[in-house]
């Protein structure tokens, strides 16, 4: 909120996001406020620093609870802000499970384009589609590995959480490594595997070996991105943003939209 837009250097890419809490539907029983919450409310600032600045590119991320926020009306709002400043929008549910990291953590991204809804769709989508396996669900419980070798672990874990997974019961926290005298949580090495960045990317300068350091790292990676996913996405704004490409008819684009096809 205390950002001033004229201290922003020039870029022609924007990449953010804004606070999922109160668009989760990991809130369980509590109410989703979404937008009117105050923290992903900061949608709104961020969209004021967009208006001062008209960056070519603005991607968006966050949780697939964002399409149902509201009955919806959360997401419509996104859309008519961002295409009110000149944005073609184009979003997708993308899964980290299929990027390359066998975590299941779907994700709704945003690449809003100005003037060019044939760069922001092509950012989006390609006509090879996309792969889906058939029952998504089985990963969870199918374990790797020879029977009677340890440790074993699921095909797919559940998607992350920014917690420890110590003291909760969720979907979203209850991956565990099973052990030949037991099971155990997931280390922060392997956090950090899940969502495709380095071994110990997240180790501190200065680590002091305790629950407290860890805690603050399976906080950071939690709520962090995917890396495959993201990269993939990177990589095609990067290629087309020097691209000539002319704007697609009704027919063409549609072409793109596996939903379409």
């Amino acid at each position: 909120c205390e950002v001033q837009a004229d201290t922003i250097p020039n870029s022609e890419v924007w990449s953010g996001g804004f606070p999922c809490q109160d668009i989760s539907v990991a809130r369980g029983a509590s109410k989703r406020l979404g937008l009117d919450g105050f923290r992903s409310g900061l949608f709104f600032e961020f969209a004021n620093l967009i208006s001062q600045r008209n960056p070519r590119v603005v991607v968006i991320e966050n949780v697939g609870g964002l399409y149902n926020s509201n009955e919806g009306r959360d997401f419509g709002i996104i859309l008519q802000k961002m295409t009110s400043l000149g944005y073609a929008v184009a979003w997708r549910l993308l899964n980290s499970r299929y990027f390359g990291v066998p975590q299941s953590r779907p994700r709704v991204y945003l690449c809003c384009w100005k003037d060019s809804p044939t760069k922001a769709l092509m950012a989006m989508f390609d006509k090879e589609g996309a792969h889906k396996t058939a029952n998504e669900r089985k990963g969870f419980i199918t374990e790797e590995g020879n029977e009677g070798e340890y440790p074993r672990v699921p095909e797919v874990a559940y998607c992350l959480a920014a917690t420890s997974g110590r003291h909760t019961g969720t979907d979203w926290s209850r991956t565990y490594v099973v052990c030949h005298d037991g099971v155990r949580r997931l280390t922060p090495i392997e956090y950090e595997r899940l969502q495709g960045f380095p071994d110990n990317w997240t180790l501190p300068a200065s680590y002091i070996d305790n629950d407290d350091t860890d805690t603050l790292r399976y906080t950071a990676i939690g709520n962090a991105v995917s890396v495959p996913v993201v990269e993939w996405l990177a990589r095609r704004v990067h290629n087309l943003l020097d691209s000539s490409i002319t704007e697609l008819d009704k027919d063409q684009a549609l072409s793109y939209v596996p939903e379409f096809r």
